[in-house]
């Protein structure tokens, strides 16, 4: 028996080293597809890269006599004003910005240009120098001073300017051999970090329009305002056509302008209570832009929504794809979470570098820290766009659905038109239409609605709901005034 074990033994032992030697072989020669898609093996796609944060420095000032008297003990040299062969023109009143040393020990380091340097601790500067500013913004790559470039709409642009820059020769040695020199600007070579200038997270996401206070009907009743919502909002049927169903089905003859108004103010009133519900999100969130038409121009929605539960926790309209309004639809979903679960978040998007600068800015000023995992491509050519592609068909799939009821408006005439537009659509998908997902029921249910067995009813419900929560946060605004005065 014993020798049996011991023959065993040997057999798993000598198995173990077969397969640390194909261990070792396939790790030399067979390349393994990479698990994270790093796009700087890319230098196409460099410009949708979001580099790393830059290290931020607080210059040290100090004093030049303790500095002088320091240098004469330490090593025994003085270190004397300048001896100038002819009369300076420094000003009698400049000083270093770094150790206050006055004009007798500074030169003119170029000329007429400007600028000037410290005999004492060899600072250069002039009259914007860095000294003026309480931090400064270094590339963490080489250390050199990040030079402003450029102004955008929510963000400045710092450049690392140093040519001898590890980052910059790294993507430098990655261009194409053949490359001409007037096709090289199409490439990112240098360190970038845009500054963002603007607080998204003092901008008010649940504002209350003046006309969403209630309704006035001088004509007709809440069930007529429930009809008109569920011919336009889940019938997908335009303003004029409800008002057409309307006048031939239920012999009620209203104009498709007010059929718009109605529209509109249930948008108003039913948004805060559909902004602010508790969803319970799982840990999975897809994110996902598409465009619709504003006066004939192109606008945006921006879509994040639970991969899990298929709930919409955060959207945006928008005239611009830029990353401010993707900032205000993440942080319109994440509030959605009473603990943020930071690392286990696995937030899924698209190659667009909008969502990762998004997420280095709220991780800056929030300290959320999260993933953002982008599937890029529509084919599988990685083991992300494999493991992953399923969360982003989701919320692709969610587009169409969106464009399907969207086509019927043929475009809004207005910004609050659009928001509003799209408000009611995400009460209805949220709350109203029936998924497979759930079993044919909708995502969310409320309690209310076990009551009333119409859809009419369902969005007079809605419509209460949401005037309940608008006077719970004109209670907690008042509070918080007089708490403030």
């Amino acid at each position: 028996m014993d020798s049996i074990i011991l023959y065993l033994i040997n057999i798993i032992q000598e198995q173990y080293k077969q397969i640390c030697y194909l261990l070792l072989f396939i790790c030399k020669y067979i390349p393994l597809k990479q698990w994270a898609f790093d796009d700087s093996h890319s230098p196409e796609y460099q410009k949708f890269k979001v580099d790393k944060l830059p290290t931020v420095y607080t210059p040290a000032t100090f004093d030049y006599q303790l500095y002088i008297a320091y240098i004469k003990h330490r090593y025994g040299y003085l270190i004397k004003p300048i001896k100038r062969r002819s009369e300076s023109d420094i000003p009698k009143d400049l000083v270093c910005p770094r150790c206050g040393a006055p004009h007798d020990y500074l030169y003119k380091n170029n000329g007429a240009k400007g600028q000037f340097m410290c005999k004492v601790c060899e600072e250069l500067f002039n009259s914007d120098n860095i000294y003026n500013h309480t931090i400064e913004l270094r590339c963490p790559y080489c250390g050199n001073i990040l030079v402003p470039k450029k102004e955008r709409k929510f963000f400045r642009i710092h450049k690392c300017t140093n040519r001898k820059c590890s980052y910059y020769l790294a993507n430098k040695r990655k261009l194409p051999p053949d490359l001409k020199p007037e096709e090289k600007h199409k490439y990112k070579l240098h360190y970038i970090y845009r500054e963002f200038t603007m607080d998204f997270f003092r901008m008010d996401l649940h504002s209350l329009p003046s006309n969403a206070t209630g309704f006035s009907f001088k004509k007709f009743s809440p069930h007529i305002l429930g009809l008109v919502l569920t011919y336009h909002v889940n019938l997908k049927l335009s303003t004029r056509q409800t008002s057409h169903a309307l006048k031939e089905v239920h012999g009620i003859d209203i104009s498709h302008t007010t059929v718009a108004s109605y529209a509109m103010t249930a948008a108003c009133v039913i948004k805060p209570f559909v902004d602010t519900y508790d969803y319970k999100p799982s840990n999975i969130l897809s994110a996902d832009e598409t465009y619709i038409k504003k006066l004939g121009k192109k606008h945006y929605v921006w879509i994040i929504m639970d991969a899990c539960k298929k709930s919409i926790l955060g959207y945006q309209v928008s005239d611009n794809r830029s990353v401010g309004p993707c900032i205000l639809a993440m942080r319109m979903a994440f509030e959605k979470f009473k603990v943020f679960p930071s690392k286990l978040l696995k937030f899924i998007a698209d190659g667009y570098s909008a969502y990762p600068l998004a997420a280095q800015y709220i991780k800056a000023q929030k300290g959320w820290d999260f993933d953002v995992t982008q599937v890029i491509g529509l084919t599988n050519d990685d083991a992300v766009s494999t493991e992953f592609r399923w969360v982003k068909q989701v919320v692709e799939r969610l587009n169409r659905t969106f464009k399907m009821s969207y086509r019927i408006t043929n475009g809004y005439n207005s910004d609050e038109g659009a928001l509003y537009g799209v408000s009611l659509w995400v009460a209805y998908y949220n709350f109203l239409r029936p998924h497979p997902h759930n079993y044919w029921k909708p995502l969310n249910e409320i309690d209310e609605f076990e009551k009333v067995g119409n859809m009419p009813a369902k969005w007079i419900i809605l419509i209460r709901l949401g005037q309940q929560k608008i006077l719970e946060m004109q209670k907690s605004s008042a509070v918080s005034g007089n708490t403030c005065s």
